[in-house]
């Protein structure tokens, strides 16, 4: 009998764990990507103080990222010697994004929407050209889209220090949820931070369950 209940525990256990598993990838920040823009060749570092689990970087973040970073956004990882376009790192956590406002967006009009809002928030066209070339195969084939831009839930969550302090930061992170059909939603106003001096931009996004 002791058995037998044992085994039950055991079972219930597994169970359990699996879910918690399910729970986390649901919370999964998806290719956050960093890029680097001083206005001369300069030794950048860049820490990330992240409230969750870092599952990939690339480069190897190990005590934070140490690059020449170059004007043209070529970044060389003072680690490796490699050359790199940016700083990439995923992870998962326990964020509560707010999906109380955004914009409802038909799957097949996802590129357009993404091309319009992302050069409004200040990415360039190389920049939100890379973020839709990830993000819309994941989106495009959904009847609709909820998609919402985060601000202090996702800055709060992934906190960034970089020395020497950068000029001007514009951090873009989407979440977004698959919808069957359209809901009524307030859309928000969005604006951009402009670029001057030493730049940072970011960008990143997750999916909603």
């Amino acid at each position: 009998m002791k058995k037998k209940y044992g085994a039950l525990i055991l079972m219930l256990a597994v169970l359990l764990a699996a879910a918690g598993c399910r729970n986390r990838e649901e919370a999964v920040a998806a290719k956050p990507v960093i890029y680097l823009y001083p206005e001369k060749a300069e030794e950048v570092s860049v820490w990330l103080d992240y409230d969750g689990e870092l599952t990939c970087t690339y480069p190897a973040y190990e005590d934070g990222w140490h690059v020449i970073a170059r004007p043209d956004g070529t970044l060389q990882n003072l680690r490796d010697g490699q050359e790199y376009s940016y700083l990439f790192w995923e992870g998962t956590g326990d964020a509560r994004y707010d999906m109380n406002s955004g914009f409802v967006v038909k799957g097949e009009d996802t590129a357009g929407f993404l091309q319009e809002k992302l050069s409004e928030l200040g990415l360039t066209p190389a920049e939100y050209n890379e973020f839709i070339v990830y993000w819309l195969p994941k989106m495009q084939g959904n009847p609709w889209n909820l998609i919402t831009f985060q601000t202090s839930v996702y800055t709060e969550q992934a906190k960034l220090h970089i020395e020497p302090e950068p000029d001007s930061v514009i951090r873009v992170f989407m979440a977004y949820r698959a919808l069957e059909k359209p809901v009524e939603m307030p859309e928000p106003i969005l604006s951009s931070m402009p670029r001057k001096g030493f730049t940072v931009v970011e960008w990143g996004g997750t999916e909603v369950k």
